[in-house]
C-alpha cells in the first residue's frame, strides 16, 4: 500500500513557509489538493502558483488563525471551492520570549491567540466539513516544548503543552466520526524564521553549532523531515493511530539532563 492522497483535500495552516510549506509540497506530490491558510497571502500564493505550474492543485486563502471569523470564512471557502475537506493540519504558530513575570498580558494573549486558539478555531470550523466527507484526519504541530521546557518561553511552552491535551480531546470525541487526531513535536528545524534569528545573532555560526549539538543526531531537522511525519500520521498507514504524540526531534529529549549532562557522564 502506497501513501497517496488522490481526491483528498488537505488544509495546512501557516503553509506559506517553513514546516508548513514543506508539508504543502509533500501532500501535493502525493496527489492531494492543497488549501494553504496563511496571513502572508503574497508568499502563500507563490507557493500555490509554483505547485499549479507543476501540475498540482493548490490555492492560498488569506487567514489570521487567531480570528474565529476569518478561519470560519476560509474553511467554508475551501469546502466550497474543492467540494469538501479530508485532512486538517494545524501548523501556524509564533514564538515569543519571556519568563512568567516578564511576559506581559498582551504578549501572553498574542501567543495563546495564534498557537492555541488557532488550532481550536481550525478544529471547530473544520471538523464538521471532515465529518461530511465520511471522516479523515487532523494533525497538530506542537513542539518538544510541548513535552519539556526551555528557559524564557513561558507562554510558548504553555500553549504547546496545551495542544497535546486538545489533540487527545479531539481524538476521543471524534473517533465515532471516523476522525483521527495526532500531534507532531519537532525539535529545532531549519526554517526561514530560524535563519533570520541566526542572522541577528552576534555569533550565528556558534549559535548554529549549539543548536546542532542539542540533538543526539548532531544536527537540526530539515523542514521536509517534519512534513514527512505529518503526512504519515494523516495517511492510511497510520490508520490505528489516534491521540498520539510523535517526537520528531533527532533525539533531543533522549538524554536525561540534556547533551551536556550526557557528555559529563561519558567522561567519568
Amino acid at each position: 500500500m502506497d501513501i497517496r492522497f488522490d481526491n483528498k483535500v488537505v488544509v495546512v495552516t501557516g503553509g506559506a513557509s517553513g514546516i508548513g510549506e514543506a508539508t504543502v509540497v509533500k501532500f501535493a506530490e502525493l496527489g492531494a489538493t492543497m488549501a494553504i491558510l496563511d496571513r502572508d497571502e503574497v508568499t502563500g500564493r507563490k507557493v500555490a502558483e509554483r505547485l499549479n505550474a507543476a501540475g498540482k492543485r493548490a490555492r492560498c486563502y488569506r487567514c489570521d488563525m487567531g480570528s474565529s471569523a476569518e478561519v470560519k470564512e476560509a474553511v467554508a471557502a475551501v469546502a466550497k471551492d474543492w467540494g469538501g475537506i479530508d485532512v486538517l493540519v494545524s501548523n501556524a504558530g509564533i514564538q515569543r520570549y519571556g519568563n512568567v513575570v516578564d511576559t506581559s498580558e498582551e504578549l501572553w494573549e498574542e501567543v495563546m491567540r495564534v498557537d492555541l486558539r488557532g488550532t481550536y478555531h481550525l478544529a471547530r470550523h473544520g471538523l464538521p466539513a471532515v465529518i461530511k466527507r465520511g471522516g479523515g484526519s487532523m494533525v497538530v504541530v506542537s513542539s518538544v516544548q510541548g513535552l519539556a521546557a526551555l528557559p524564557g518561553s513561558a507562554a510558548y511552552v504553555t500553549a504547546k503543552h496545551a495542544l497535546l491535551g486538545l489533540v487527545q480531546s479531539i481524538a476521543l470525541d471524534y473517533a465515532q466520526h471516523n476522525i483521527r487526531a495526532n500531534c507532531v513535536c519537532p525539535g529545532t528545524v531549519d526554517t526561514p524564521l530560524l535563519r533570520r534569528a541566526l542572522a541577528e545573532s552576534a555569533e550565528p555560526e556558534k549559535l548554529m553549532a549549539k543548536l546542532n549539538h542539542m540533538h543526539v543526531l548532531g544536527r537540526i531537522a530539515r523542514a521536509e523531515e517534519v512534513a514527512t511525519a505529518i503526512v504519515f500520521l494523516a495517511s492510511d498507514w497510520a490508520s490505528f493511530i489516534t491521540g498520539a504524540t510523535l517526537l520528531v526531534d533527532g533525539g533531543m529529549l533522549v538524554p536525561a539532563g540534556g547533551m551536556p549532562c550526557e557528555e559529563a557522564t561519558d567522561t567519568q
